[in-house]
């Protein structure tokens, strides 16, 4: 298999970002399609790298999917340009393409290729797959959804998510479920507002970034590594509060998107809604706080010679993130109170 140098891969980086303007500023479906594609082969040649034998598999995997989702989108689109008049059909047809939307995001219950496809790329390309790829589907998806399916999918997601991460020992695959059920929350404000996605999007892509920047540092793929490896308390202390901010637990910075959306789901009487969100996130904090908790209390004496160095540029990054989410608890009295 051929692999690119990088040069080349900043090429498709590049072509990867130019093919997601395309999909959200396109005036047709077709066109959208066509980002979308464009967006599927510049993805492939990033995950490819000599240095990881299961990238191929990843990659042809990935391709497979997508290629599905695609095909099923085009043909919906096309069949719906045949059927304009018939408006009976409106209500399937909008089903249709959100649930080859949702596929292409990884969303329940066309999840299961997502844990498996990670397994078997980096951290960047994780972070990549886990943010960026799912903007332009997201943004389409906000075009022509179904209320009513996407309400019972954002259930879905939120309960899946959750616990499916519990009996996980892959922090790759913990990642990735933590990403399901954080998808559930960003439909469902997506369906609010457009500015509220936004919001949400940047700061889960903010929490995303600096924890697969950590992991991708200190070369972690499972949750035994974390007690394992000798990391100073400092590292551990902003590995926890990070993960608490990634969880939503007020009052840190990721509560404060969810906050709004209870916020809004409260005023218009979601009141079942609400209480799923918030059970569920609970639990997402259980397997976060778990996964800290052993980190802090595990010791092995036997690896202590296995010293873990930080590069200080990076160390720079992960005070800083900790520093704005420890603000946000000062910002957060003169809002509650």
């Amino acid at each position: 298999m051929y692999y690119f140098n990088n040069s080349n891969k900043m090429f498709f980086f590049f072509i990867l970002f130019l093919s997601t303007l395309i999909s959200i500023s396109s005036n047709s479906w077709f066109g959208c399609w066509i980002g979308l594609e464009i967006n599927l082969l510049s993805f492939i040649p990033l995950i490819s790298s000599p240095t990881n034998l299961l990238s191929s598999e990843a990659s042809l995997k990935y391709f497979l999917i997508q290629s599905i989702s695609s095909i099923n989108f085009l043909f919906i689109i096309l069949l719906k340009l045949m059927m304009l008049k018939n408006f009976y059909l409106n209500n399937i047809f909008s089903i249709m393409i959100n649930s080859s939307l949702l596929m292409k995001m990884g969303s329940v219950p066309f999840h299961f290729w997502f844990p498996i496809i990670s397994e078997g790329l980096t951290w960047i390309n994780n972070f990549i797959l886990m943010t960026w790829q799912k903007i332009s589907p997201m943004i389409l998806l906000s075009y022509y959804f179904n209320k009513n399916f996407l309400y019972l999918m954002i259930i879905f997601n939120i309960i899946i998510g959750a616990i499916s991460g519990l009996n996980q020992t892959s922090l790759r695959k913990l990642m990735v479920f933590s990403s399901i059920n954080n998808l559930g929350w960003m439909i469902l404000t997506i369906m609010i507002s457009e500015n509220l996605w936004i919001f949400y999007f940047s700061m889960y892509s903010f929490l995303i970034s600096i924890l697969c920047i950590f992991f991708f540092n200190l070369n972690m793929f499972f949750i035994n590594q974390l007690f394992i490896n000798n990391i100073s308390s400092l590292i551990k202390i902003n590995l926890l509060i990070n993960f608490l901010s990634l969880g939503g637990l007020p009052p840190f910075l990721g509560f404060f998107p969810k906050w709004i959306t209870i916020n809004f789901l409260m005023l218009n009487n979601f009141i079942l809604m609400t209480f799923l969100l918030v059970m569920f996130s609970l639990i997402i904090l259980f397997f976060y706080i778990r996964l800290t908790y052993s980190c802090f209390m595990f010791n092995y004496i036997k690896m202590k010679w296995l010293k873990i160095n930080i590069k200080n540029k990076f160390m720079w990054i992960l005070n800083f993130s900790s520093l704005i989410s420890i603000s946000s608890m000062i910002i957060s009295t003169f809002l509650f109170f």
